[in-house]
């Protein structure tokens, strides 16, 4: 099979012209194609005329190596269609292995060991995801927060409340079987091509309950409203855990495989962790905030005159600031015609988040504009110092934002100006549990804001009317990733054996698709582990 890079076409050439393209540069007829997918789209804007750019994957009857051998790697290639295959199954053990936390880490190790006959036990600290979106509504309505079922924590992970962006930087593999699952279980056609997919809150929901379905299909159990609460340990080995359900009963459960898929929020799973002798290191994380810009700007920035084409869709864009000597800037998960979104997991802490459904058509695009905080910068060496640095600045968000998760805000020119906005502008907030304006100073660390200062003037070089007076700025953004990393070894497993600590809030991942592909491969330590 070969693949074709670089084909470009313009937005208003017939599709079937794309096949004609591919046969072109190779030299053959369309009719010689055995096969032919569209593997990669992406959209070139950095003309006046915007065209459309395409990797496709050919199969020919004959002489694919002689045509690859005629054409530099990176244009024309031999590949092999890719096909994920499980490891065989070697655990010997009676016990069933448990999976905290159902995000995409351990949705997708459940559905991995569920394959291979492992009949899994996954436990959810959150509600199942119906159940959830009400605890969500109740939150953002009536200010009702539940400390176990919210943006962070319930059915689907953090990214179900997200823009369901499936971009990533890892070049594993089983990035491609993470797709696979998501289209097989509901996920738009588009995620299988597009450079930059995505999936949209409104889908995730579907998608995460059909996930749900399977591993209960092939013998897996999956349990909501129960929380981890200790690991029953002895000479170094685990031998069960400790779970409490919403009542408040506990249950010991008999195993001696923990994968932990607890997320980047799980604060006090880490704090019990650390309490049994798990060993941790500290971690840099980042911080920041959201900014809210009219949608049609960015549109207009990105396409120009073909701004309002519906086949474009909604424009995004990715910024970042890396000065010489300096501290750098960057934007992270722009959510095209999204919303801000209050995420906070813990009582008098405020956190913002960005969401986006599917049609990305609301009026506001907003992104997240964040700052690398490292371990120099927390308060001592303690392993767990990082997370009280995320608290110090959410509880500070929570008190400037009134107490009551009303999220501070400030105009981008006030920001500027050095002045704390008293009122808003042009571009209208989207935060469900609304704004208070303030001074981003107040509680964002100065290194923080400076940093967005500079990266503001930056990014208005590159995007002419990006620092624009009105854009709102919505903070604080403090949950992007886990400040801390539970060590694991070759085997995937801590100090404490049986303890596979997976995903994100393990330090091992970053986003939907890099926390999933982290299950996967601690799904295949499990079933190589011959115990």
């Amino acid at each position: 099979m070969l693949r074709i890079n670089e084909l470009s076409v313009s937005l208003d050439e017939p599709k079937e012209n794309l096949k004609k393209a591919a046969a072109g540069v190779i030299g053959v007829n369309p009719e010689d194609f055995l096969s032919f997918e569209v593997v990669r789209q992406s959209v070139d804007s950095r003309q006046k005329t915007i065209r459309l750019v395409y990797s496709v994957e050919v199969a020919l009857p004959f002489g694919e190596e002689d045509i690859a051998a005629g054409f530099p790697k990176n244009k024309v290639t031999l590949v092999e269609k890719y096909k994920y295959e499980l490891p065989e199954n070697r655990r010997t053990s009676y016990l069933r292995p448990v999976i905290v936390g159902f995000g995409p880490a351990g949705m997708l190790c459940g559905l991995m060991l569920a394959k291979s006959g492992l009949k899994p036990l996954i436990i959810e600290r959150g509600h199942d995801v119906d159940r959830r979106k009400r605890d969500v509504s109740d939150f953002w309505t009536k200010r009702i927060l539940n400390t176990n079922s919210n943006v962070q924590f319930g059915e689907g992970g953090a990214g179900t409340f997200s823009d369901g962006k499936l971009t990533t930087g890892i070049k594993d593999p089983r990035c491609r079987e993470v797709f696979n699952v998501l289209h097989s279980h509901g996920a738009p056609d588009d995620i299988m091509y597009s450079a930059r997919p995505h999936i949209g809150t409104d889908l995730l929901s579907g998608i995460v309950k059909n996930i749900r379905s399977d591993i209960i299909s092939m013998g897996g159990e999956i349990r909501f409203g129960c929380r981890l609460t200790d690991i029953i340990s002895a000479n170094d080995f685990v031998h069960g855990i400790t779970i409490t359900d919403e009542n408040g009963k506990n249950e010991d459960i008999e195993t001696d495989c923990v994968v932990l898929c607890i997320g980047h929020s799980a604060r006090d799973t880490v704090k019990m962790l650390f309490d049994k002798g798990v060993k941790m290191e500290q971690k840099a994380f980042s911080v920041g905030t959201r900014i809210e810009h009219p949608q049609e700007f960015i549109n207009k920035a990105q396409y120009g005159k073909m701004w309002n084409d519906p086949r474009l869709g909604a424009a995004d864009y990715k910024l970042s600031n890396h000065p010489l000597h300096g501290r750098g800037g960057y934007t992270f998960c722009m959510c095209p015609g999204g919303t801000v979104v209050a995420a906070s997991s813990e009582e008098r802490g405020m956190v913002v988040n960005g969401m986006s459904e599917y049609a990305r058509d609301g009026e506001n695009a907003n992104a997240a504009i964040l700052v690398g905080i490292e371990p120099s910068y927390f308060e001592d060496n303690h392993p767990l110092s990082g997370i009280e640095l995320q608290r110090q600045i959410e509880r500070a968000g929570f008190e400037h934002g009134g107490c009551d998760y009303t999220a501070p805000a400030q105009l981008l020119g006030d920001f500027i100006s050095g002045s704390p906005s008293l009122k808003g502008g042009s571009v209208k907030p989207t935060c469900p549990t609304g704004v208070t304006y303030t001074d981003m100073r107040a509680v964002l660390p100065r290194y923080v804001t400076d940093t967005i200062g500079e990266a503001i003037t930056a990014f208005d070089k590159k995007m002419p009317g990006y620092a624009m007076k009105d854009a709102v700025f919505t903070f604080p953004e403090s949950r992007s990733s886990s400040p801390v990393r539970i060590l694991r070894d070759e085997f995937f497993q801590t100090n404490i054996r049986g303890l596979y600590p997976c995903g994100e809030g393990a330090g091992y991942a970053g986003g939907i698709v890099s926390a999933a592909v982290d299950g996967m491969r601690c799904a295949e330590a499990v079933l190589n582990d011959e115990t």
